[in-house]
Order: C-alpha cells, then sequence, then structure tokens
C-alpha cells in the first residue's frame, strides 16, 4: 500500500484554507484581476525575479524586467540566462500536468538548460544542503529519486485532499527529495504554483513568490522545523499564510484602482456612458454622440477601460469584431451613472 506523505492538518492551516477560497472567489468575480493583463505581466516577472533571488540571483528586479523585454542587461551570463529559463518554464505552465512525471522532468530542463550537466535528469549523485561545512540536509540517495517522486505523485494525483494543502506538502517533499543535482527550491515553488493555479487559473498570475522572497527567515526555518518534526505540517502552515497574504493584497491593489478608474473617468468616458444608458448603440454611433473619431487609438483610451472596469459590455461577446457588434451598460455602469450628478 502506497504510503502518504507525513504531514498534519492544524486548525491554523484549516482556517488560512477556508480565507484563502473565499477570497480567491472574491478576487476572481469581484475585481477586475482576471483582465488585468497589465497586472499579470508584472506579477509574472515579480516571480521570476522572487524565485531566482531565493536562490541567489543578484539581478534586480528592474534588470529581470530588462531581460525579460529583451534588453541588454550588465550581469552575469549565468543569472542572465537562469531569468530567460526561468521565463519560458513559468510561461509553459498551464500545458504541464502536475502529477506527470514527464512533465516534471520537462519543466526542470527548460528551467535549468544550459546552467547544469543533468538538465531535465533525476540527479545521479549525493546531494545536500550546507551551511558552511555543515550539512543541514542530505537529499535521497539518487537510485531512490526516481520511486520517491512517482510515488509523491501518485499518492497527490489520488488523495481527496483539498488541492492548495496538497500544492503546500509538494513543494515542501520536493525540497525534502531533492530529486535534481540543482534547481530544487525553483521546481518545488514552481510546482506548487502550478497546482493552485490547475485549481484556479488566476493562480498563473499570482506573485506568491514575492511574499516567500520577503519572508525568507521564515520559510527557511519553516522547511527546516518540518524536517525536525518529520511532518510537513508547519510548513503547511506558512506556506498558505504567504498565499492569503498575496491573494489579499492583490484584492486590495485591485479595489484601490477601481475606486481610482472610478474617480478618473474622462468626460468622454462619462458621455458615452451617458449615451449608452438609453440604448445600445455601436462604436460608429458612440463616437458620433461624444465627438470624437472613433479611430483605433481613441477606442483604446476611451472605450476599451470601460469594457476593462466591466461597466460596458459587448452584445456580441463571442465575435468581437462583428458588424452586428454593439456596447451596452452593465448593472456596474448603472450604478456608477446613478451615482454621477
Amino acid at each position: 500500500m502506497l504510503q502518504k506523505p507525513p504531514y498534519t492538518i492544524t486548525e491554523k492551516a484549516a482556517d488560512y484554507l477556508a480565507k484563502i477560497v473565499e477570497t480567491v472567489t472574491r478576487l476572481e468575480f469581484g475585481t477586475g484581476f482576471k483582465r488585468d493583463i497589465r497586472l499579470h505581466r508584472e506579477n509574472r516577472v515579480r516571480t521570476i525575479h522572487s524565485s531566482l533571488a531565493i536562490e541567489g540571483n543578484s539581478l534586480t528586479l528592474g534588470e529581470v524586467t530588462a531581460v525579460i523585454e529583451g534588453k541588454v542587461v550588465a550581469g552575469k551570463q549565468t543569472e542572465i540566462k537562469e531569468v530567460k529559463n526561468a521565463y519560458e518554464a513559468y510561461d509553459k505552465i498551464m500545458t504541464f500536468d502536475p502529477y506527470a512525471i514527464g512533465d516534471f522532468l520537462k519543466a526542470h530542463k527548460l528551467m535549468t538548460e544550459g546552467l547544469v550537466k543533468e538538465s531535465g535528469k533525476f540527479r545521479s549523485g549525493d546531494v545536500g544542503v550546507f551551511d558552511g561545512d555543515k550539512a543541514v540536509h542530505v537529499g535521497a540517495r539518487p537510485q531512490f529519486v526516481p520511486q520517491l517522486i512517482e510515488d509523491l505523485f501518485w499518492w497527490a494525483k489520488s488523495s481527496e485532499l483539498h488541492t492548495v494543502l496538497k500544492s503546500a506538502i509538494l513543494h515542501y517533499e520536493i525540497e525534502t527529495i531533492h530529486p535534481f543535482a540543482d534547481g530544487n527550491g525553483r521546481m518545488g515553488r514552481l510546482w506548487q504554483t502550478l497546482l493552485l493555479a490547475k485549481w484556479n487559473a488566476i493562480f498563473a498570475w499570482i506573485p506568491m513568490e514575492s511574499v516567500l522572497y520577503q519572508n525568507r527567515p521564515q520559510y527557511y526555518q519553516a522547511i527546516e522545523d518540518a524536517r525536525k518534526a518529520a511532518d510537513s505540517g508547519v510548513f503547511i502552515e506558512f506556506t498558505l499564510s504567504a498565499i492569503f497574504d498575496i491573494i489579499t493584497l492583490q484584492e486590495k491593489h485591485q479595489v484601490k484602482r477601481k475606486d481610482k478608474r472610478q474617480v478618473e473617468l474622462s468626460n468622454a468616458q462619462l458621455a458615452a456612458l451617458k449615451a449608452l444608458e438609453s440604448k445600445n448603440l455601436s462604436r460608429k454611433e458612440i463616437f458620433a454622440i461624444i465627438g470624437m473619431h472613433g479611430d483605433s487609438r481613441s477606442f483604446k483610451r476611451n472605450i476599451e477601460p470601460l469594457l476593462v472596469d466591466g461597466l460596458i459590455e459587448m452584445t456580441v461577446p463571442d465575435k468581437p469584431n462583428s458588424r452586428l457588434q454593439k456596447y451596452r451598460l452593465t448593472a456596474k455602469g448603472k450604478t456608477i451613472m446613478s451615482a454621477c450628478p
């Protein structure tokens, strides 16, 4: 019989799980987070910067952004390569099956190609984590690694435990088994994010790694305490607290941006909303009423933000470029207009 990993779900962890589920629901359905493409890009850069910085990469957030944008950066070539590799791995995150060993190895190859000899392969030698000359943790013997990962993934796939809890356990177990010669920390964090994103796709754009980076001493301590206890309970608690912190921050950011946008509606946008109060209008009709040329630049500046904020919607959403396309005020838009003098 397959043995499950040793873990305890504490009351604190259960409480965090409930709060996470509630907050994610608000973030997904009560804010514009899912449509905030610019924020998604910014968060992806934060994720990559933080996960690599935990491992000692010295590039700043600005430099990581520049590397991803294809700009020339004065830095160590290995660190620049780490950024490019991590970007490719996270870019393909939703194509991976979190319970497939082949995908696990494929992701490791993307993450470490050109950086380590055994890229995309389980290690062939012993490995450990050292503090100076002192061994803090020694990974499993190499001959046992493939079976340990297979058992771990089989347990995770068959377990009815909530995915958020499973994601923390897999993160910890990957760190403990240490299946690779290098890149174990990066893979543990990537795989936790993957499981979370398979539970709810918005997690592909949530920079959980940034909280782990900001709380590195507590992160390391949680791993060490879990190892001493031979139980990942304390690590589950810590990781769930990090997830809760970052999604709460994302929600606050969305609320703040929403309030700011509502205050900063331009005269042209207010006129467009006013026109849509009485009937549905085409793009051409809207611009005729507000007295502007309806070119793509004007549309992007004046109408697209109303769509993104959910103040208006398309009457033919499945075919954005339909000749029959018109726009109408949403319930949210009507609420905004009822508050206007």
